[in-house]
């Protein structure tokens, strides 16, 4: 018999065979497969958990194979089904077949008492296992929620290498493993938007909250810059208070991202994670914590942001390798690492958000009486900062925005328009987005293609003439043109209109203009 247990590699992982074979010989475990050094270290663990939960070790030579053979297995994930695989040769279980193994799958680590820990990426093992028709699972007792969510009821959890005995015995003389006694709806909320703040907290910026608005509802790449003070962050931190929930088929797969990565923050309530993902990482984060990769490739920032925003705040002190690496991913929405076995795909459909100062000191922009005492940086020095990030970044960004700080008479304004308001406009966009891209693997307006867009971005007489005299003036590239066609769809989306009038197309282009420069912060509006 054979049991089958999983192995994190790329998004979808691979379902692996350990089997156990007992011979004559000098007592020990051999274990084959290309298996790494925490893999290796199961031969110990195993053996300790034995003893400590009251089994005897087999008193002679045990080879354990990990198939396929030509792939490398990494991490203490494979404990609990080597175990489980030698009881079985050792004749701990009655023997039922030898093939009975291939409609299981174990994960679990152990401790030397015997106790099992939690691992990553048991959703993901769940669904890879579904796929190939493996429909019961044992598992660590924290991580049965999780894979409760696809596998129903049909999950195994044990604590301790003894209970997974039990259960795997009572499989074995029932035929089916004991009810586990967990519930789950898939379909409820996650995790929940606390924390998020509200835009009716931000006085003034009105531009950059539209800008917000826009960004949510179409997935479009934004670039907001200013000197501290303007709200910057403390507005786009607010994002996620006005996107659109997931689908139960994004959350799935979002979720399934974050379980690969060993984010366990749904696992407390066995739940998907319902809302796009918000991320922001500090700016001294490496290439490969922003990309994925690792010895054991794990999902990076971007892929833990699919289907979500990923937020750079101060963008520009982030190292250039890491910010120009951004290109690619924002173009093919999916992020391809080359390793010397085969190139490892992680999804990411992700859009980008850029908060920035307009030179290195923060005071470019600044108004007279705003405690500012003038830009210390040279024009050199602004534009080395500025540089960072590249035309062809910013060609991908089709939200550009100065702002500057708010003037006294702004902060004693009364609050503005609330998240609720906003999002109840940025729903109805999306579903008019859902509607229109279904079965066609597009999710935003931001995702059209240059032959979607003469299909979906019927212009109105008035509005071409317009457009085509704003896209000669300011000098728009291809990817810049069609860009501010999308955003003028999604304007138009927001107000139910079914073409892109000229008052849709003006508002593209007004969101376009700036960026390019620094010194465009000195045109700001509140």
């Amino acid at each position: 018999m054979f049991i089958n247990t999983y192995a994190p590699y790329g998004a979808d992982g691979i379902i692996i065979r350990v089997e156990a074979d007992i011979r004559r010989g000098i007592p020990g475990i051999d274990i084959t497969g290309l298996a790494q050094e925490a893999v290796r270290e199961a031969r110990e663990r195993v053996r300790a958990a034995f003893r400590n939960s009251g089994f005897v070790f087999p008193q002679d030579r045990v080879l354990i194979n990990l198939a396929p053979a030509g792939l490398r297995k990494d991490g203490a994930a494979l404990d609990l089904p080597i175990a489980l695989a030698v009881m079985t040769a050792a004749g701990i279980f009655p023997q039922s077949g030898d093939t009975e193994g291939g409609e299981l799958l174990v994960m679990g680590e152990l401790e030397l008492s015997g106790r099992i820990r939690p691992v990553r990426g048991v959703l993901a093992a769940t669904a890879a296992a579904l796929k190939l028709g493996i429909r019961e699972f044992i598992v660590p007792a924290e991580n049965a929620r999780e894979a409760a969510i696809l596998a129903s009821t049909r999950v195994g959890a044990a604590a301790t290498l003894a209970e997974a005995a039990h259960i795997l015995a009572i499989r074995r003389e029932t035929g089916s493993l004991p009810p586990a006694g967990l519930s789950t709806d898939p379909r409820a909320p996650g995790t929940a938007g606390t924390g998020w703040g509200d835009f009716a907290e931000v006085r003034g910026q009105e531009r950059y909250k539209r800008a917000l608005e826009i960004a949510a509802a179409g997935g479009h790449n934004l670039l907001v810059f200013g000197p501290p003070g303007a709200g910057k962050t403390m507005l786009a931190r607010r994002l996620p208070s006005i996107m659109a929930p997931l689908t139960p088929e994004e959350a799935v797969e979002v979720t399934r991202l974050h379980s690969l990565a060993g984010r366990t923050i749904f696992e407390s309530e066995g739940r998907l994670i319902s809302h796009p993902p918000f991320r922001s990482p500090h700016h001294s984060a490496s290439a490969e914590g922003i990309l994925g990769g690792g010895k054991t490739v794990r999902p990076g920032e971007i892929s833990l942001a699919h289907f979500g925003a990923l937020f750079l705040d101060e963008a520009p002190e982030f190292r250039k390798n890491v910010i120009q690496s951004l290109r690619e991913p924002l173009e093919d929405r999916m992020m391809t690492i080359s390793r010397a076995d085969g190139p490892v795909r992680l999804p990411a459909d992700f859009q980008l958000i850029l908060a920035a100062n307009p030179c290195p000191c923060g005071r470019l922009g600044m108004r007279p009486g705003q405690g500012a005492q003038g830009c210390f940086c040279s024009a050199e020095e602004i534009r080395r900062y500025w540089r960072k990030f590249g035309a062809a970044l910013l060609d991908r960004v089709e939200l550009r925005l100065a702002v500057s700080p708010p003037e006294l008479g702004q902060m004693t304004k009364p609050d503005g328009e609330n998240s609720a308001d906003i999002a109840r406009r940025v729903l109805y966009a999306v579903e008019i987005q859902r509607e229109r891209f279904k079965k066609t693997g597009i999710r935003r307006n931001a995702r059209m293609s240059t032959g979607m867009i003469d299909r979906f971005c019927p212009l109105s007489a008035n509005a071409e003439t317009a457009f085509r005299t704003a896209a000669e003036k300011l000098g728009l590239s291809g990817r810049a043109y069609h860009g501010a066609l999308r955003v003028a769809r999604t304007i138009a989306d927001l107000e139910g209109a079914e073409s892109i009038k000229t008052v849709h197309i003006l508002e593209a282009i007004q969101h376009r203009r700036q960026g390019d420069d620094p010194y465009d912060v000195f045109s700001a509006g509140g």
